[in-house]
């Protein structure tokens, strides 16, 4: 039989002692190499409140490496995720900070590549495993991760949402919640849908004139 640890399976889908500590921040993680992308040499976790004091007692920093390297909250790889990291020859840095009016158990993950700039994300874990990101790389948004979501940075033009919107019409896909924020001439569009992202859909938006950036996430597990 099996010797189970603190970090084995205490509930259903969730490695870990705190859905909160581990399996929310497993998500945060996972979540945020999918909007980030891969290829990261190198990961800082700006830890704020709760997650700064108990990071290691809880096995948040072994979660949230664990994300970023892919993993989900119900991976067994989690509890050996920090050796995983370094046999990968990524370097992993957690730094306690005060990120402000933010959830206590809220972490800013900035992954540093060689060929681009840092990219980093905001998010906090919320409770039983759910999250809640709110900055990506300098724009303010708010997502759960629940839906599958299409992430469009793009010129702030007359049409634009119309032109975009009219692109998931006729691949037949239902747009659940939509928030645009903007900075400026440039906005930012966060969009939950149902059902999982249709292959082709990130590159026919990402083919529009006033797009910059765009990203789909099909939903993490929790």
């Amino acid at each position: 039989m099996k010797n189970y640890s603190v970090f084995d399976i205490l509930g259903p889908a969730m490695i870990g002692p705190s859905s909160s500590h581990t399996a929310g921040a497993a998500r945060l993680g996972k979540t945020a190499r999918e909007i980030a992308g891969g290829s990261f040499y190198k990961v800082t976790f700006y830890l704020h409140g709760s997650f700064a004091k108990t990071y290691k007692g809880h096995g948040t920093d072994k979660a949230l490496v664990a994300g970023v390297l892919g993993m989900g909250p119900s991976d067994e790889r989690i509890k050996d995720s920090l050796n995983i990291a370094k046999e990968k020859g990524i370097d992993a840095q957690f730094i306690e900070s005060d990120l402000g009016y933010e959830h206590p158990n809220t972490v800013k993950i900035v992954f540093h590549y060689k060929d681009k700039d840092d990219y980093y994300i905001i998010g906090s874990s919320i409770g039983g495993g759910s999250i809640l990101i709110t900055n990506i790389n300098g724009s303010k948004v708010n997502f759960s991760g629940d839906y599958p979501t299409i992430l469009i940075k793009y010129k702030d033009q007359k049409g634009s949402i119309s032109r975009i919107s009219s692109i998931l019409s006729y691949e037949d896909i239902n747009i659940a919640n939509m928030k645009v924020t903007r900075e400026g001439k440039i906005a930012t569009m966060v969009m939950e849908i149902d059902g999982p992202i249709k292959s082709g859909i990130v590159d026919i938006i990402s083919s529009l004139d006033e797009v910059i950036y765009v990203t789909g996430i099909n939903s993490i597990g929790r």
